[in-house]
């Protein structure tokens, strides 16, 4: 994730949606007393049509910031070509005036791109703002069902930590469903 456009991506820390649900220790601790299940997060974020429609708001504003970072280093080379091409005739003050010209627009530009895609900046809070406000509903969801089926634990199978598992403890479907559900009565907003 070294380029912008990497970024852009929501980096959604779907190993992180790992649920331990039990409303306290579990009723059993030895391994055959546990009642368990999983979702498969990278899926629901691609079926949840409440996730599918926050991705493309982000992806629309991280364009919005392309295109303006685009418009700040067009003036740059724009500027530097000036400097270049007409340097050889230009007089010693009207020289220093393009070239501060041209290093003000160089900061601006680096300081655009550091306010968007730095490490603290724009994209980065955003996404994160985005991705909890989904992982909530998905959360909420996922504990209802879970107390309904009276699990202990449920995993995501997206961080590859599951080898195998009974396609029967698979919640997955059953989640994006009432995700969709409560999206379409309004109940997620």
């Amino acid at each position: 994730m070294g380029t912008a456009s990497g970024r852009a991506r929501w980096t959604f820390g779907v190993a992180a949606l790992v649920l331990a649900l039990a409303g306290g220790a579990p009723r059993n601790a030895g391994a055959a007393g546990l009642n368990v299940g999983y979702i498969d997060s990278a899926r629901i974020f691609q079926d949840y049509k409440d996730a599918r429609e926050a991705q493309a708001r982000f992806d629309r504003q991280v364009q919005g910031w392309r295109d303006e970072a685009g418009e700040k280093e067009k003036l740059v080379k724009q500027l530097r070509d000036e400097v270049r091409d007409l340097s050889p005739i230009l007089s010693s003050l009207k020289r220093q005036e393009k070239e501060e010209a041209l290093q003000k627009a160089i900061a601006e530009h680096e300081r655009f791109v550091q306010s968007i895609w730095g490490p603290q900046g724009q994209a980065a809070q955003e996404n994160e703002r985005t991705t909890r406000e989904v992982v909530e509903q998905i959360r909420s969801v996922v504990e209802k069902l879970a107390g309904e089926k009276g699990l202990d634990l449920v995993f995501d199978s997206a961080g590859g930590v599951i080898i195998f598992a009974d396609k029967n403890l698979d919640l997955t479907a059953e989640v994006v469903r009432r995700l969709n559900e409560r999206s379409a009565s309004g109940g997620a907003k």
